[in-house]
C-alpha cells in the first residue's frame, strides 16, 4: 500500500506503534518493562564516581548515573530525566536538563526564549507562530521550542499544546523537594507516535491491525539479520556483545561499480534497519570494496539519511582497515529481546 500509515496496536501484551511507509515498516515502538526515556525523577545523590566526573543517584526504579557533576554532594535532591535505556547491569542514564516535549512544543526550563524549528522556512509562518507563543507565555524566562509539526497545525492547537506543557513544567519544577520519586513517566508508544510521527498519515487503531496491515510479517523479517538492498545486494545487521556488525555484500554483481553502488544503498537503508531492530551503541560497517574517492560521497549520503532519523547517531569515521564506525544512542530495547 502506498502512503503513510500509523498503526496502533498491542503485541504480546505490550503497547506498540508501527509506521508503515509505502507498505514497508519504517519505524517501530514497543513498550518494555524498563523505565521509559523521558521519565522525570526526583532523585537523591548517592556516591560520586572518581575519574569520570559523575554521580550515582537513587531513584524508585533503581540507580541512575549523572555525568558532568559539579557542586553535587551525597544526599542532595535534584530533578533528572532519563535520556535513554539502561544497558544490562548498568544505571539509568539521566540529565539535569529536563525537557517537556509534546507534538508541537518543547518547554526548556533554564533556557529562556522562544525558538521555531529551522525546518519551518516560511517567514510569514514563523512570525505567526512566534505571535502564538508570545500570546501564551506569561513569564519572560520561559523557554519554548516550536517543532516542525507546527508548520501545518492550527494555531489554536499549537497554543493549547504550549499552555499544557508550560503547566506541566510548572507543576513538576514546584515538586523538587522530598524523597526519591518518579514524577512523570515517559511517553508510551501510542503517545510517542502521536508526538513524533507528525507527517500526514492514515491512523489505524483497531485491535488486530498489526496482523491485517502486514506489521507482523514485517516484524518477522526484521528479526532476521539480512536486509535486501535491491539488485541482489544485501547486508547483514548483527548485534554482538560489544557492537553491531554490518556486513555488506554485492551479491552476483561483480562489475567495477558494484561496491560503490551497494555502499550508497547501505547508507540510505541503514537508519531504518537500526530503528526497527532497536539497535544502538557502537556500529561497525564492513563495506563492499570501493575507491577512496567515493568515501566523501558515501559519508554525505549517510549523514543525510541519519539527519532524518529521530535517534542521535554520530558518524565517527574510517578505521585503518577501511571499516566505517558510528556511535548511536541506546534509545530502545532491541527487538530480539522484546519478542523472545
Amino acid at each position: 500500500m502506498n502512503g503513510r500509515q500509523i498503526i496502533l496496536d498491542h503485541i504480546e501484551g505490550r503497547e506498540a506503534a508501527a509506521l508503515m511507509v509505502d507498505g514497508q515498516l519504517d519505524d517501530l515502538l514497543i513498550d518494555s518493562d524498563m523505565p521509559r526515556p523521558g521519565t522525570i525523577y526526583r532523585a537523591v545523590a548517592d556516591r560520586p564516581v572518581k575519574g569520570q566526573g559523575g554521580m550515582f543517584l537513587k531513584t524508585p526504579d533503581g540507580m541512575a548515573f549523572l555525568r558532568q557533576v559539579k557542586g553535587l554532594a551525597p544526599g542532595d535532591v535534584l530533578l533528572v530525566q532519563a535520556t535513554g535505556l539502561a544497558e544490562p547491569g548498568k544505571a539509568i542514564p539521566v540529565t539535569q536538563k529536563v525537557l517537556f516535549k509534546s507534538r508541537y512544543a518543547i518547554v526548556t526550563p533554564g533556557a529562556p526564549g522562544v525558538n521555531v524549528s529551522r525546518s519551518i522556512r516560511e517567514e510569514e509562518r514563523r512570525d505567526a507562530l512566534l505571535g502564538v507563543a508570545h500570546g501564551v507565555v506569561e513569564t519572560p524566562d520561559a523557554g519554548i521550542i516550536l517543532r516542525s509539526a507546527c508548520a501545518e497545525a492550527d494555531d489554536a492547537d499549537v497554543a493549547e499544546d504550549i499552555a499544557a506543557m508550560l503547566d506541566l513544567a510548572e507543576q513538576v519544577l514546584a515538586d523538587a523537594d522530598g524523597p526519591a520519586e518518579k514524577l512523570i513517566d515517559g511517553d508510551g508508544p501510542h503517545v510517542a507516535a502521536w508526538r513524533d510521527w507528525s507527517e500526514p498519515a492514515e491512523v489505524v487503531t483497531e485491535a488486530g491491525s498489526f496482523n491485517t496491515h502486514g506489521v507482523l510479517d514485517a516484524l518477522e523479517a526484521a528479526q532476521g539479520a539480512q536486509v535486501s538492498l535491491g539488485g541482489g545486494a544485501y547486508m547483514y545487521v548483527e548485534p554482538t556483545r560489544a557492537l553491531v556488525a554490518v556486513d555488506v555484500n554485492t551479491g552476483k554483481d561483480t562489475s567495477p561499480a558494484a561496491g560503490t553502488k551497494t555502499n550508497f544503498a547501505v547508507a540510505k537503508a541503514l537508519p531504518r534497519a537500526l530503528r526497527v531492530r532497536g539497535l544502538g551503541g557502537q556500529i561497525v560497517l564492513d563495506l563492499a570494496p570501493m575507491p577512496k574517492k567515493d568515501r566523501r560521497g558515501f559519508e554525505s549520503t549517510l549523514r543525510a539519511a541519519f539527519k532524518r532519523d529521530t535517534i542521535d547517531t554520530a558518524l565517527v569515521g574510517w578505521t585503518p582497515l577501511g571499516h566505517f564506525e558510528l556511535q548511536r544512542k541506546n534509545a530502545r530495547v532491541p527487538l530480539a529481546e522484546l519478542l523472545n
